[in-house]
C-alpha cells in the first residue's frame, strides 16, 4: 500500500500571523465568494433534476451581491487575514462581466491569489477576457471523459465536448495551473479513475480526486457511493507510480502526490481524512452571507449591513473568532449519519462548493 504523508497540523508552511483565529487557532486565510446559485448542469450529487427541476426558483438579481458589494467585503476581510480568493457559484460563469470582478479584485492591496471554479461549459467564450484582467488560476469540475457517463452524472446531454473545449482554450490562452476536480462515486464513475489519470496526464493538467461528501440538506447520501481515496491512490500507484508531496502551504487541502515521470496528482478525502484542524476557509454566499463550513446551516448576513452603509469587520472578527465547526471529524468519529438531523444546512451550490 503507499505511503500517506500524515498533515502536521503545526506545519512549517507560512502561515498570516496577522490573521484572526477561531478558538481552535485556525487562522483566517481563504474566501470563496458564490457568485450565483444558478448552474446549468443538474448533476446528481449536487443539484438533481428531480429536485431542481424547471420553474426551480433560484434567488433574484436584486438578492445577489453586486460587485461593488463583494470587492468591499473582501476589503473588510484582507485586513483580518484573507489572501486568497477563489470565485465559484453555482455556476460563475453565468454571471455576467465576471472579468470585470476579476479587474476590480486584482487591485485590492493585500490579496495575493485569485482562482476561479467553473464547470467549463461556458469557459472557451471567456478565458481570454479572463486571463487578460489578471486571473492565472482555473478549476473545472469534470467527473467523466466519457459522453454517455457524462450525461448521466451532468443531466445534460452533449456538453462534455463544451467544456473540452473550454480546457483546452483556456491551456491556449496561458492560464497555468490548470486543475480538474473528479468526485468519485461507486458504481457510477470509479471505473474511470485510471482513465481520468491518463487524460489529465495527456493534456498537462493536476487532476483532482474528491470523496463523494453528504452535502446539502435536500439530498439522500448513499454511504455505499463513497470510494475511499486510499483506494484510488494505490491504483494510481499500480499503474503510474506515485510518490507523496509536502503540503505547498498550511490550509491545503489536498493531499498532492507526484507521478513517477513527472505531474501531479492530488486527493481531497474529507470522508475518510478530513482536514478539519487546518481549515481556514469563510464561504459567501451569493446573497451576501458568509459560512464557516461547508456544512453550516448558520451564515452572518453581511449584505444588510453592507446596504446599511455599516461595516462587517467587527461582526466578522466575532464570527470567526467563536468558530468551532469540525464537521467532517466529527462524522469519521460518530458516522455517517452524523449529519442526518441538521435540517437547516445550507445546500452547496448556494454557498460556493
Amino acid at each position: 500500500m503507499i505511503e500517506v504523508i500524515k498533515r502536521d497540523f503545526r506545519s512549517d508552511a507560512a502561515v498570516d500571523n496577522s490573521a484572526i483565529r477561531d478558538r481552535l487557532g485556525r487562522p483566517l486565510q481563504d474566501l470563496r465568494v458564490s457568485l450565483t446559485d444558478e448552474c446549468n448542469f443538474r448533476c446528481t450529487y449536487c443539484m438533481p433534476e428531480e429536485l431542481f427541476g424547471e420553474g426551480h426558483p433560484f434567488l433574484p438579481p436584486s438578492a445577489l451581491l453586486s460587485f461593488d458589494e463583494i470587492v468591499t467585503a473582501v476589503g473588510y476581510m484582507i485586513p483580518l487575514g484573507v489572501r486568497k480568493i477563489k470565485l465559484t457559484g453555482g455556476e460563475p460563469l453565468l454571471r455576467p462581466g465576471v472579468h470585470r470582478l476579476v479587474r476590480m479584485l486584482k487591485e485590492l492591496s493585500g490579496l495575493e491569489d485569485i482562482g476561479l471554479i467553473t464547470n467549463g461549459f461556458h469557459l472557451a467564450r471567456v478565458a481570454r477576457q479572463l486571463y487578460d484582467e489578471g486571473l492565472r488560476r482555473i478549476t473545472i469540475s469534470l467527473d467523466s471523459v466519457d459522453s454517455d457517463n457524462f450525461d448521466r452524472i451532468t443531466g445534460r446531454s452533449g456538453g462534455l465536448n463544451r467544456v473540452l473545449e473550454g480546457i483546452r482554450t483556456a491551456k491556449t490562452v496561458g492560464f497555468d495551473p490548470i486543475k480538474i476536480n473528479m468526485v468519485v462515486q461507486r458504481g457510477i464513475n470509479d471505473h474511470e479513475v485510471v482513465e481520468m489519470a491518463r487524460f489529465a496526464r495527456a493534456e498537462g493538467l493536476e487532476l483532482r480526486y474528491i470523496e463523494y461528501m453528504d452535502v446539502g440538506r435536500r439530498l439522500r447520501f448513499e454511504a455505499s457511493l463513497v470510494v475511499p481515496n486510499a483506494e484510488i491512490r494505490d491504483r494510481l500507484d499500480a499503474e503510474f507510480g506515485i510518490t507523496p508531496l509536502h503540503a505547498d502551504y498550511y490550509g491545503e487541502v489536498a493531499d498532492t502526490y507526484r507521478y513517477a515521470d513527472g505531474g501531479r496528482v492530488g486527493f481531497i478525502s474529507s470522508m475518510t481524512q478530513p482536514f478539519c484542524k487546518s481549515c481556514t476557509r469563510l464561504r459567501l454566499s451569493a446573497d451576501g452571507k458568509l459560512f464557516r463550513c461547508l456544512f453550516s446551516g448558520i451564515g452572518l448576513d453581511i449584505r444588510t449591513l453592507l446596504r446599511n452603509g455599516e461595516s462587517p469587520e467587527s461582526a466578522i472578527r466575532r464570527f470567526w473568532g467563536i468558530r468551532e465547526d469540525r464537521y467532517s471529524e466529527k462524522r469519521l468519529e460518530e458516522g455517517p449519519d452524523t449529519g442526518a438531523s441538521l435540517t437547516n444546512r445550507v445546500e452547496m451550490y448556494r454557498m460556493g462548493g
